[in-house]
């Protein structure tokens, strides 16, 4: 009965039937947020019962398309929202019932983070925010929205300083990087087509081996030759693998297995607090950027509803904001998680300056020294320079082949 008044003095008095029990939500996704330090704070503050599903990006992805009956909450990101509403299996979210909306900035709304930033090529988020009335996605605001916006970043490739020295941020890093001969068989590409294609198309073009007419939209014979060339490289023991999950990408590099890889914030904040010396790049052709979704199974009904609209208002409420900023992602209204943070992590993180002290990730270690500098540098400058967003292409279902044959040949 507490855990019921406390939901209902938190604005979802419908809960309030669960005299007996608490509600529970079932949230699927990857390991990048599905973490037990926000699961358990949520529970903690919200009074209901949560249970997190992590996995792989392909494979949560074709559990929610094909299952969502499996789940309440999917966290994933944007490239995963065409699918999914193509599938049925997410349903419109009520912007009147998000507590935090008008304080979510132009990043998601409109594409660009200021008037100046690179939009960047591919599914911008604000492209598939807003429903419409007849049931499409496209950036005209309306009442409903596919998803909530909440927490995103900037991806590149992770290298090993020990091994490859540190680049200039911006003129001398280049996804060109991931091909060099010089790494021959120590490097990794996440395993994800909507993603490592993305990777392997910016190195292939970084280094000039051929030039695509609209990056986030390849078409068929593009996508032919891109394969030709990676496959090719991977033949003669270029690729030291693929991963599909950051804790693999974080054991490649602890293992030395490789030293530049396709990587996540999560992984590169892990390595560092154990001692290896991974840098995230800032590509001087830009980043591929994405934008974390919160979507709402097709089948997610009465309490469990009323629990889920809870749970994506607490996202928002800045504690879990400020959480996720140490592994360096971002969040919609990051204001609202600035005094979560103390000055020297919102200076180190959001303003791009140095560390006044060292600083610790999610996991409790020690992961940037004091007086460093985040590669890359402010959350401005990082998402005015986006290349390309993870994207769903019109040839989707053909990359699907094409990136299976890349894993065999």
């Amino acid at each position: 009965m507490v855990a019921a008044s406390g939901l209902a003095s938190a604005g979802f008095p419908a809960i309030v039937s669960a005299v007996n029990r608490k509600p529970t939500i079932r949230v699927l996704g990857t390991h990048v947020t599905l973490q037990e330090a926000i699961r358990q704070r949520a529970e903690q503050d919200l009074g209901i019962n949560i249970e997190f599903h992590p996995g792989g990006s392909a494979g949560v992805l074709l559990r929610a398309s094909t299952n969502p009956q499996s789940f309440d909450l999917y966290e994933q990101w944007s490239n995963s929202i065409r699918i999914l509403w193509q599938a049925g299996s997410i349903q419109p979210i009520e912007i009147s019932r998000l507590k935090y909306w008008n304080e979510i900035n132009s990043l998601t709304k409109t594409g660009r983070i200021s008037p100046d930033a690179r939009l960047g090529q591919g599914d911008a988020p604000y492209k598939l925010l807003y429903v419409q009335p007849e049931g499409t996605l496209a950036p005209e605001p309306s009442r409903h929205i596919s998803f909530l916006p909440y927490v995103h970043n900037t991806d590149s490739f992770g290298y090993d300083s020990r091994r490859i020295a540190q680049g200039v941020p911006y003129e001398t890093e280049s996804w060109g990087w991931l091909l060099n001969p010089d790494y021959h068989g120590k490097v990794a590409i996440v395993n994800a087509p909507t993603i490592g294609l993305f990777d392997l198309a910016l190195a292939v073009q970084a280094r000039g081996l051929m030039q695509f007419a609209d990056i986030g939209n390849m078409s068929r014979t593009e996508l032919d030759l891109l394969f030709e060339i990676a496959v090719e490289y991977k033949r003669r023991g270029h690729f030291r693998g693929v991963w599909s999950s950051v804790p693999a990408s974080v054991e490649l590099m602890q293992n030395e297995e490789v030293w530049i890889q396709s990587m996540f914030s999560p992984g590169v904040s892990s390595l560092n607090g154990m001692g290896v010396p991974c840098v995230y790049a800032a590509p001087r052709e830009g980043y591929r950027a994405w934008h974390g979704v919160m979507c709402l199974s097709s089948h997610c009904e009465g309490e469990r509803k009323e629990a889920a609209y809870a749970f994506m208002n607490w996202w928002l409420s800045g504690w879990p904001g400020a959480f996720i900023a140490r592994q360096g992602y971002y969040i919609a209204n990051p204001e609202r998680s600035r005094r979560f943070m103390s000055a020297a992590e919102w200076d180190y993180w959001y303003e791009g300056e140095p560390a006044a002290q060292r600083l610790k990730g999610t996991d409790g270690r020690f992961s940037v020294a004091e007086g460093e500098v985040r590669t890359g540098g402010s959350y401005q400058q990082r998402f005015e320079n986006i290349a390309v967003w993870n994207t769903v292409m019109d040839n989707y279902e053909y990359t699907l082949i094409k990136w299976k044959e890349f894993l065999l040949a």
